[in-house]
């Protein structure tokens, strides 16, 4: 503990004096004039850049160093992801290939995890279900970041009327549960997987828009962004190259959170029947189907659980370690 206290109590100095030979770098170069305040403002942007670069490797060494469940958690996610990505390489059979004849088989050494109620191998049908649970739980998290980041930097950057409509939008999404509000689209528009990537899609940007809102409203108020408004640096510059950058931490963080949800949001809409169609190899899909025989072929619903058990932890300890990596006060308290 002593140890973590004194590394901390370094890079805080040391962040501390960064930004000290920063600000001196700009105010500096304001007693200058106009040409000064530029050479200094580009040597601010220069050593922020590196001691980015430098934050990021101390990182990464240490979310390796001290969270060894995450690393686990995050090279598990690599192999799901690469067994999913090449499902006809390392599915036994084809999932969608019907045996009435071996119906409801036990698991063997020629069917792993048995097989359904139509006969397919259900191991098969769990390695394409990867594909559609990660492409749900990846995309859909993307989209609906990306929208309420934009929102988000908007609303705290400009301010005023702007920021008013889209904080009260954000406030009627986060009114409805997000899985009512997902059922309420997918009723609309119909069951399929296009659908269920536009409504996750749509349902979950506010809680973004709000934590990059936030945290625009004091990043905004920063020396290095006055100096640069300073200078008639436009806006959206500001936004892109000063203020996106320091929210990319709690980005990061949300978003290996947000995923678990999506997958699970997937599976629940599959189960209600309102999402994924037969004859896909969705998991919520395959845990509905094997409802019925759940005493007398339990293998048929543990296996999709199972599933979604490990990816969905998988996710949230690796998000729980970029957490406490990028916020190590989180881990002090």
């Amino acid at each position: 503990m002593d140890k973590r206290k004194n590394r901390l109590r370094e890079s805080t100095d040391a962040g501390a004096g960064a930004e000290m030979r920063q600000a001196d770098r700009v105010y500096g170069a304001q007693a200058g004039g106009a040409d000064g305040l530029q050479a200094g403002y580009a040597d601010a942007l220069e050593a922020e850049a590196i001691g980015e670069a430098e934050t990021w490797k101390e990182q990464l060494k240490k979310l390796a160093r001290q969270n060894k469940l995450a690393v686990f958690s995050a090279v598990l996610i690599g192999v799901i992801l690469l067994i999913a990505v090449f499902a006809p390489v390392t599915a036994p059979y084809d999932p969608y290939a019907q045996d009435l004849v071996n119906r409801l088989a036990a698991p063997s050494a020629q069917h792993w995890l048995g097989t359904d109620d139509l006969g397919r191998d259900m191991a098969s049908r769990i390695i394409y279900g990867a594909r559609i649970s990660m492409a749900i739980g990846l995309l859909p998290t993307m989209i609906s970041m990306v929208i309420g980041t934009i929102l988000g930097l908007i609303a705290g950057y400009y301010g005023g009327k702007v920021d008013f409509v889209i904080m009260r939008l954000a406030d009627v999404m986060l009114a409805f549960p997000s899985l009512l509000l997902a059922m309420v689209i997918m009723y609309t528009m119909g069951g399929g997987l296009v659908n269920i990537f536009i409504a996750l899609s749509l349902v979950n940007w506010a809680g973004t828009a709000r934590i990059v809102r936030s945290q625009t409203l004091s990043l905004k108020e920063a020396e290095y962004v006055e100096a640069a408004r300073s200078i008639g640096v436009k806006g959206r510059t500001i936004l892109l190259r000063h203020i996106l950058p320091n929210c990319l931490p709690s980005l990061i963080v949300l978003f290996t959170l947000n995923i678990p949800s999506a997958i699970l949001s997937e599976a629940s809409l599959s189960f209600l029947g309102v999402g994924a169609q037969p004859p896909s190899a969705s998991w919520g899909l395959a845990v509905v189907r094997g409802k019925k025989y759940l005493f007398t072929e339990p293998w048929l619903s543990i296996a999709p659980c199972a599933a979604i058990m490990i990816v969905v932890l998988a996710f949230n300890f690796l998000g729980d370690g970029l957490r406490d990596v990028l916020d190590p006060y989180l881990k002090e308290q």
